[in-house]
């Protein structure tokens, strides 16, 4: 096949969903698909073409990095028809992905939709509070348009975004639960070396007896850190030597800091900051175990990162973490912060327990591979093209039959 993603995210900006698309690429690739790539130049007002990329410029919106694209020039739209494409997969609903849904009108290509992001929990960056019911109504509205009406197939993450979708804005259509996959090779632990993790751990003053609880993700508040923070503050007085290790940047980085100076943790509460995305793996081989208290997401690949590289994940119990952690298996889900801190201290104390999950956590994180996803996806595209080509076929066989009684009428 071949296949347009378009998407507002992309390298070199990091996130889950640029992560995700560069999986699906490169895992569809290697199954002998053709891909190409549309999305958003995030260094300047320009437009870019590279070998199978075009960068259109676009401006920012106020939510974290994000920027939103309008004119499209008839040079990238002839481009973009030279591509030929047999499928077109949006990754958005906004800005390219309204484009994506222009283009395969008009050139009558079936168009894939993965919805990603639960848009409820982030009005309040651009509304800053005021009118967020009003905000979550249009939101709603939006999504459901884009998402129910003019994609010939929808695929969500976990059950719940298939449940938004179902039980909360009634979409009467095929919806397809595909777990986005990751190149789980990329965090194995035997791809590193025991010096090199040594290294960074004595770069981040982590000492060898020490604990690491480790959070990977973008900081901000709807990610819920501050769970982790104040429950580190309880971890502390058991076990001081463990640690809270933040990897990541956003807009309320100084919140959270501020709240580790507040509690007098700055010895046991590390800040990583931003970190490139071929060095991340390296940083869940400094952990011990991984946690996350973030209730804003569509999947939490980060938890299936840190099963890869054979941590034992505590995470919040949330739809999207149920698909991957298994209680007591692999690790544990916890109600609040209370139960939080003592998971984190029992497998502070129990070595056997947190060996069996570790290990349980690698074998749990292959069926997510980017080779399974990437086939599971395929399988949707052709599902895609042949709704669509039956669809031509009525409209052509509609057509004839009119054209017929016309002349037998006559």
């Amino acid at each position: 096949m071949r296949i347009g993603i378009f998407t507002d995210t992309y390298p070199p900006y990091i996130n889950g969903v640029s992560t995700s698309i560069v999986m699906l690429k490169g895992a569809l690739e290697k199954l002998g698909h053709q891909v190409f790539i549309v999305t958003v130049n995030n260094e300047n007002m320009s437009y870019k073409y590279e070998k199978d990329v075009i960068r259109i410029p676009g401006i920012p919106i106020g939510i974290y990095d994000y920027r939103l694209t309008s004119i499209y020039p008839i040079r990238v739209i002839n481009k973009i028809k030279n591509w030929n494409l047999d499928v077109i997969h949006s990754q958005t609903e906004f800005g390219i992905g309204t484009f994506a849904r222009l283009f395969a009108k008009q050139l009558q290509i079936p168009l894939v939709h993965t919805y990603h992001t639960m848009y409820e929990d982030y009005v309040h960056y651009i509304t800053k509070g005021y009118f967020n019911k009003e905000a979550k109504k249009i939101v709603e509205y939006l999504t459901k348009f884009y998402c129910d009406k003019t994609a010939t197939e929808l695929i969500v993450p976990t059950k719940k975004a298939y449940d938004l979708f179902k039980d909360k804005y009634k979409v009467d259509r095929n919806v397809y639960i595909i777990p986005t996959g990751i190149e789980v090779e990329r965090f194995y632990r035997e791809k590193f070396q025991k010096k090199e993790i040594l290294n960074l751990r004595k770069q981040l003053s982590i000492h060898e007896t020490d604990f690491v609880i480790l959070f990977v993700g973008r900081l901000g508040k709807e990610k819920s850190v501050e769970v982790l923070i104040e429950g580190q503050k309880e971890i502390i007085k058991k076990h001081k030597n463990a640690k809270l290790m933040i990897v990541g940047d956003g807009p309320d980085m100084n919140y959270f800091k501020d709240l580790v100076s507040e509690y007098q943790l700055e010895k046991s509460v590390i800040f990583t900051g931003k970190v490139s995305y071929d060095k991340v793996p390296l940083y869940y081989q400094a952990a011990n175990v991984f946690a996350t208290a973030s209730k804003t997401e569509t999947q939490g690949l980060t938890v299936i990162e840190a099963m890869a590289a054979s941590l034992p994940v505590i995470a919040i119990d949330d739809d999207s973490f149920r698909i991957a952690v298994v209680n007591n298996l692999n690790g544990y889900l916890f109600e609040d912060q209370l139960e939080y801190v003592k998971k984190v201290n029992y497998l502070i104390e129990h070595l056997e327990v947190r060996t069996s999950m570790s290990k349980q956590a690698r074998i749990s994180a292959e069926k997510h591979s980017s080779k399974f996803f990437a086939q599971s996806v395929l399988e949707v595209y052709q599902t895609a093209i042949d709704t669509s080509r039956d669809s031509k076929d009525k409209l052509v066989g509609t057509i004839e039959g009119v054209i017929k009684r016309g002349f037998y009428e006559k």
